[in-house]
């Protein structure tokens, strides 16, 4: 016997889409602000003095809602998206930015989705579809384009891709973690407590934050408390917000828009722009992700007991019963 998920209201799935638009919009601008403010931090600094004012923000209004600590059930997500979301992706993805620009580096990130869903199929038990696996091949060819496009600039800007790759897997990790934490407590305990095991596992560079305060300007010091309170503490709690009310695929489907906005926004502010041959390779890139979530065909098969038309799966589809059946 099945049982269906609960209906969502209109309502709910409006605030949900209202919520992941501001996660994308803050989460565009990080990629420009850290390009800006990483010139004078140094990556670890740079993620500590932003998870640090993520964490003080976020604990504010935990304690004004007072919804205290996560139960125990949710503290193995929390822990592992802490760990490798807001504490691993960070650090990396601070350090590729010094390498690449910031257009060049949400490109590279957005194979995240990707790597979200092999995660879930692996960990999850959800199946590995055949265009999941051809869009994961395109994809990776996009990110080898983009490092070819990058390889002028000597081997560093080919390191600047591979740590946005390795901020990549990352990300879909934590998001992976993430989701099954959020059915034991709230969106704001799972990023308020995310966000602290991130800074605690950063306090390692906390001599080079305080060494690096003294002479930087401050505007890069304005930018890192940016970070912090905006696309941190705001837009992770956001994230967290929609996650709660759709799923995982759906959720990093949305951030397949933030590379276009992250190119314009850099444009704009940084004056980058990247190369068309960097470009072609994130197009490939989207275009990978967007072979790996499209649907098979279906078809129409009559059956002798009931007229009408029965929907039959493509051969690349994934019947959830499949696993009952084993």
């Amino acid at each position: 016997m099945t049982t269906s998920a609960p209906p969502v209201s209109r309502r709910s799935e409006l605030l949900a889409l209202a919520a992941a638009g501001v996660t994308v919009v803050l989460w565009a601008s990080a990629f420009v602000s850290i390009r800006s403010a990483g010139e004078a931090y140094s990556p670890g600094a740079l993620a500590l003095g932003r998870l640090l004012a993520g964490a003080l923000t976020l604990g504010a209004f935990l304690l004004i809602r007072r919804e205290g600590l996560p139960p125990k059930a949710a503290w193995p997500g929390i822990l592992i998206s802490g760990l490798l979301w807001f504490g691993l992706y960070m650090v990396v993805l601070n350090w590729g930015e010094q390498k690449v620009d910031a257009g060049t580096a949400a490109l590279v990130v957005n194979v995240g989705p990707l790597v979200m869903a092999l995660l879930a199929g692996w960990l999850l038990k959800e199946g590995l579809p055949k265009r999941l696996l051809a869009g994961m091949a395109v994809s990776f060819a996009g990110a080898a384009v983009v490092g070819l496009s990058m390889s002028g600039e000597g081997n560093a800007s080919v390191l600047g891709v591979l740590l946005c790759l390795l901020a990549a897997v990352s990300y879909a990790g934590g998001v992976v973690a993430q989701k099954p934490a959020l059915k034991h407590a709230s969106p704001l305990q799972v990023t308020t407590f995310g966000c602290l095991i991130g800074a605690v596992a950063c306090l390692p560079f906390s001599g080079v934050l305080l060494s690096e305060l003294g002479d930087a300007p401050a505007s890069a010091t304005l930018n890192m408390l940016y970070l912090g309170v905006f696309p941190t503490a705001l837009a992770f709690t956001t994230w967290a917000y929609a996650l709660a009310r759709t799923t995982a695929g759906k959720m990093g489907a949305t951030t397949y828009a933030v590379p276009a906005i992250v190119v314009l926004m850099s444009w704009l502010a940084l004056d980058e722009v990247p190369g068309w041959l960097t470009l072609l390779g994130g197009v490939i890139c989207l275009a990978g992700v967007g072979v790996s979530r499209s649907k098979g065909r279906t078809r129409v098969v009559a059956t002798a007991e009931e007229p009408g038309p029965v929907v039959d799966p493509a051969p690349d589809a994934v019947d959830p019963a499949d696993s009952r059946r084993a």
